[in-house]
C-alpha cells in the first residue's frame, strides 16, 4: 500500500484521533498539534470509536492512487478486493475477501477463476438509485482492473497488471489511440456470469494472489466514477468496512473521519491465529461480527512531537515511539513499568523494509558516474545513523532485500556501504572529481518535517567531509512525491515499505519498464537486470528463483543507484483499552481491532 514510506529515523507509520478529543481540539497545523492536549473534558464511556495518527498528509482516496503508506492506509478501510490477508496469521496468509473461496487455478497457471460473494453492495452514495449501493458483480472487477490500465489514469498501480494479463497491454495501448473504450473486450478478463470472474495470464505469474489484495486492486463503482470524474478522489465509494459518509468529513492536512459501514458483508473476527496471540488475548473476539468501531478517524501530524504528547493524553490509541522519546519509554525491549502502569503495552514489530537515498539516474553526472554514487555510500556512517536517529532500532542494510524474504543472504555484504572515508574520498579521485572538484552543488529532497530535516543534515554533512556539496530542500509529503515522481528529484531520501512478502516488490522498483508514474523512481534502467527480473517472474519460489533474486541484487548492489541505508524494527506503544492491535504492514485492516470505551473512561483520566 501502500508503497512509499517517508524515511525518519523514529519509525514508518502511525494513526489518528477524533471522539474523545473535544471541539476545542481541532487543528489543522503540527503548530497547533500541540493544544490538543491541553483540553480535557468527561470521556465517553460508550464511544468506540477508533482514533490513528498518521505521520503524512493523505493525497486522495482512489485505489489507483494508493501508492503510499498514509493515502493506501485509509483507502484500505474503504474499499476492498478478492483477497486479503489474514489478520492474526504469520507468516502473513492470504484468504478471501470479496471472493468466495481462493482461486480456481488451470491452464498450467495461467487461468486463475474466481466466485464473488453473493450480497456483497457498495457503500450507498448518490451515485446510485435512491441513494442505495447495489450489489457487486464479476463486471465491476473487469472495469476496475481497466481503469487501473487506462492511460488516461496515469495509475501509480498499473505495474501490478502490466504485460501480464491477456490483451489488457494491447487495450491500455488501443485506448490511448482512442481505438478502444470500457466496452472493449478483454481477453484476459471476463466476467463469464455476474459472480465469476475469470482472469488468463500471458505466462505464471506467481504474485498474483499478493497483487490483488494490494490496495490498488480495490473494486470501484462505475457509477461513482462517472458521477464525480475526477473528484472521485475526494467522493470515495467501495465497499468497505468504514465509508466517508460526507466530503466534508475530510478535513485536509488535518484529519479524515470515517463512519462504520451500515451495510457491510457479514464477517467475523478470526477465530485462529499464530502460536502466542491466545496469551496475548487476541482471540478473544473470535466468532463476533466486525468492524467493531462506529468510527475510524485518522488525523495527520507530521511532527514526532505532538503525535507522542497526544498519545500519552490518550488522544490516539496507538503510536510509534519517537527517537527523542525512546529512552523514556522503553528499557531493555520492555515498556517502562510507569508507563506500564497506565496500562501500555509495547509490541515490536520487524519491518518488511528499507530506508534508502535515491540517485536521479536520468541526472547527466549522477547517473553517469557509478564511481562517484560508489563514494557517497562510502561516506555515510551507517553505525552511527542507527544509533543517532533509530536508537538501534535499525540494522544496516547491504541491498534492497530486506530480511526474511526469499534472495535474502545474511552473510551478504555490500562493500559501498561500509564506512570508509579514505577510500570514499579515492574512489571520488579516481571516478574524476578529487575532493568534489568538478561537481556542482546537489539538491538533496526531503520532507519538511524536524526530523527528516536533521536526518537529512547528517547525510548532506557526510557528503561534505569528502568535498562533495549538497543543499536541501524541504516539501510536505505530496509535494515531496510529485517531485520524485515527475523526475525533478536529483537525490532523495525515502522508504519502501512491502506491498506483500516478496523479494519481487523490491526488486521490480528497478525494473526499466516500471518508470514513472511506475514505482522505477530512480529511472534505473539496465538490460541485464530486466532480463533477470522477467525471467524471474516466470520462475517459481524456490531455489532457482532465489538464485536469479541474487543476480538481480549484484547488479543493483554494483550499479548503486541507491545508497541503502537500513531495515527497520517499529516499537510501538498501545492503550489498555485498545483490543485486537497486531500490526500487518501490508495492509493494516482497522475492522479488527476493538475500542473498549469503558476502559477508556477508566484509564484515560489517570493520563
Amino acid at each position: 500500500m501502500m508503497c512509499l514510506k517517508v524515511q525518519t529515523f523514529s519509525s514508518r507509520v502511525a494513526r489518528l484521533a477524533k471522539a474523545v478529543i473535544p471541539a476545542c481540539a481541532l487543528v489543522v497545523s503540527s503548530a497547533l498539534a500541540l493544544s490538543l492536549v491541553s483540553c480535557t473534558s468527561k470521556v465517553d464511556d460508550k464511544d468506540t470509536t477508533l482514533n490513528v495518527v498518521l505521520r503524512a498528509n493523505v493525497k486522495g482516496l482512489d485505489p489507483i492512487r494508493a501508492n503510499d503508506l498514509y493515502s493506501g492506509t485509509v483507502i484500505s478501510q474503504i474499499f476492498e478486493g478478492l483477497l486479503q490477508y489474514h489478520y492474526l496469521k504469520r507468516p502473513f496468509t492470504l484468504e478471501p475477501g470479496l471472493a468466495d473461496g481462493m482461486p480456481t487455478v488451470t491452464d498450467n497457471g495461467l487461468t486463475h477463476t474466481f466466485k464473488i460473494k453473493k450480497g456483497v453492495r457498495f457503500h450507498d452514495n448518490a451515485a446510485f438509485p435512491d441513494g442505495k449501493g447495489r450489489e457487486v458483480t464479476a463486471e465491476d472487477f473487469v472495469y476496475s482492473y481497466k481503469r487501473l490500465a487506462d492511460p488516461n489514469n496515469a495509475s501509480e498501480g498499473y505495474w501490478i497488471f502490466e504485460g501480464k494479463i491477456k490483451g489488457l497491454k494491447e487495450w491500455a495501448d488501443a485506448v490511448k489511440a482512442k481505438k478502444a473504450d470500457y466496452s472493449t473486450t478483454i481477453e484476459g478478463l471476463q466476467a463469464t456470469d455476474k459472480h465469476t470472474l475469470v482472469i488468463k495470464l500471458t505466462q505464471p505469474y506467481y504474485q498474483l494472489n499478493y497483487v490483488l489484495a494490494t490496495p490498488y486492486a480495490g473494486v470501484v463503482p462505475r457509477e461513482a466514477i462517472e458521477k464525480y470524474g475526477a473528484e472521485f478522489i475526494n467522493n470515495p465509494v467501495g465497499t468497505g468496512p468504514f465509508m466517508l459518509a460526507k466530503s466534508s468529513d475530510w478535513v485536509r492536512n488535518s484529519k479524515i473521519t470515517l463512519k462504520k459501514n451500515p451495510t457491510y458483508r457479514q464477517e467475523t473476527y478470526p477465530s485462529e491465529g499464530e502460536a502466542g496471540d491466545q496469551e496475548k488475548g487476541l482471540l478473544a473476539d473470535a466468532g463476533k461480527p466486525v468492524p467493531f468501531s462506529d468510527a475510524l478517524v485518522f488525523t495527520e501530524l507530521p511532527e514526532d512531537a505532538p503525535r507522542w504528547q497526544n498519545f500519552m493524553k490518550g488522544n490516539f490509541e496507538f503510536v510509534e515511539v519517537p527517537n527523542d522519546n525512546f529512552e523514556n519509554a522503553v528499557k531493555n525491549k520492555q515498556i517502562v513499568p510507569d508507563l506500564a502502569s497506565k496500562g501500555m503495552r509495547l509490541e515490536i514489530t520487524p519491518n518488511v523494509d528499507i530506508t534508502y537515498n535515491a540517485f536521479n539516474m536520468r541526472d547527466p553526472i549522477l547517473g553517469k558516474h557509478k564511481g562517484l554514487r560508489h563514494a557517497m555510500s562510502m561516506a555515510i556512517d551507517h553505525a552511527l545513523l542507527i544509533e543517532r536517529f533509530y536508537n538501534g532500532r535499525a540494522m544496516p542494510a547491504q541491498s534492497p532485500i530486506p530480511p526474511g524474504l526469499d534472495g535474502y543472504d545474511p552473510n551478504f555484504k555490500n562493500p559501498n556501504v561500509q564506512f570508509d572515508v579514505a577510500k570514499a574520498k579515492e574512489t571520488l579521485a579516481k571516478a574524476g572529481f578529487p575532493e568534489g572538484k568538478g561537481l556542482p552543488e546537489f539538491t538533496y529532497e526531503t520532507l519538511s518535517d524536524s526530523k527528516s530535516r536533521q536526518q537529512s543534515e547528517f547525510i548532506v554533512q557526510s557528503w561534505a567531509a569528502i568535498g562533495i556539496k549538497a543543499k536541501i530542500n524541504a516539501s510536505t509529503w505530496p509535494q515531496f512525491q510529485e517531485k520524485i515522481k515527475s523526475g525533478q528529484a536529483q537525490i532523495f531520501g525515502i522508504a519502501w515499505g512491502a506491498d506483500y512478502p516478496d523479494a519481487q516488490n523490491f526488486l521490480q522498483l528497478f525494473y526499466g519498464k516500471n518508470l514513472a508514474p511506475g514505482p522505477n523512481d530512480s529511472a534505473f534502467v539496465n538490460a541485464a537486470f530486466d532480463k533477470l527480473y522477467e525471467q524471474s517472474l516466470a520462475t517459481a519460489p524456490g531455489p532457482a528463483r532465489d538464485e536469479i533474486y541474487k543476480k538481480m541484487r549484484d547488479i543493483v548492489v554494483e550499479e548503486a543507484p541507491w545508497i541503502y541505508d537500513t531495515h527497520r524494527v517499529a516499537y510501538r506503544t498501545i492503550h489498555g483499552w485498545t483490543n485486537n492491535f497486531k500490526y500487518n504492514e501490508m495492509v493494516m485492516n482497522f475492522k479488527y481491532v476493538r475500542v473498549d470505551p469503558k476502559k477508556r473512561a477508566e484509564l484515560k483520566p489517570k493520563l
